[in-house]
């Protein structure tokens, strides 16, 4: 096991930046590193959703504050995003078939994002209902999964050509903002003794440096990385979201 006051806040910190330079959190990427770390199933999924929740809160300070939050296009899609990512979390999680789907997807919106380094020149308006069924079904699926839905929203505000880069990372970090405490609350909810699983692991060593990379990583994607760098970085982590989904956590 990669010991607390070693390698695993180095390899958190690491996820925290690269996930927030492209306005997520980096769940998925926790609990590939948790996992490889040897944790307890019962510690992984609620401590992936406390770092979600304090990584997105600090890029949600640097996405919106910037500007990039293209609040009156998406604003639908938060409205049932929050009851979906809250049922989630009480729920078991998906079957393996399930999970499998969702991860080749995601493979799939790695591809096609890696082979499109720049925004398109025209934006299209998303229809309402679909932003509301979007929503829904994004955060029922962050909340079972454990994460905040931002690898889920994110490829389809820019493959739809609902967004900019920037826009998407700004509009789908608050998405996961929401999803990350929606589902933190569903898991406490079903399980009243989740939070006390975490025991006394040193877990304030882990906390500092992951919010500080996750500070830093959001900074340079809101404001100075170029569209083309923050687009392959999405790719990565969606990439890395879809080998954890597949079950190849072992090639991280």
């Amino acid at each position: 096991m990669i010991g607390a006051v070693g390698l695993l806040p180095i390899a958190l910190a690491v996820v925290a930046f690269l996930y927030a330079s492209v306005g997520h959190a980096g769940a998925s990427g926790y609990i590939a590193v948790l996992a490889l770390a040897g944790l307890p199933a019962e510690q992984i999924k609620p401590l992936a959703l406390i770092l979600n929740t304090l990584v997105a809160s600090v890029g949600c300070w640097n996405f919106l504050r910037a500007g990039h939050l293209p609040w009156r296009r998406i604003w639908p899609v938060y409205l049932l995003a929050i009851p979906g990512a809250f049922l989630g979390g009480w729920l078991n999680l998906p079957s393996l078939w399930f999970r499998r789907l969702v991860g080749a997807v995601l493979l799939f919106s790695a591809w096609r994002l890696g082979c499109a380094p720049v925004d398109p020149p025209t934006l299209r308006e998303p229809p309402r209902p679909l932003l509301l069924a979007a929503g829904g079904s994004l955060g029922l699926l962050a909340g079972l999964t454990g994460t905040g839905g931002g690898v889920f929203l994110t490829p389809l505000l820019l493959l739809c050509r609902w967004c900019t880069t920037r826009e998407a990372a700004a509009g789908s970090v608050l998405f996961i903002l929401f999803n990350s405490i929606a589902g933190l609350a569903g898991l406490v909810v079903a399980r009243p003794g989740a939070l006390l699983a975490l025991g006394r692991f040193e877990w304030l060593l882990v906390l500092i440096p992951v919010v500080l990379a996750g500070a830093i990583g959001s900074r340079l994607g809101s404001r100075h990385w170029p569209v083309a760098w923050i687009r392959r970085c999405l790719a990565v982590v969606l990439l890395l979201a879809s080998l954890k989904l597949l079950g190849l956590t072992a090639l991280l």
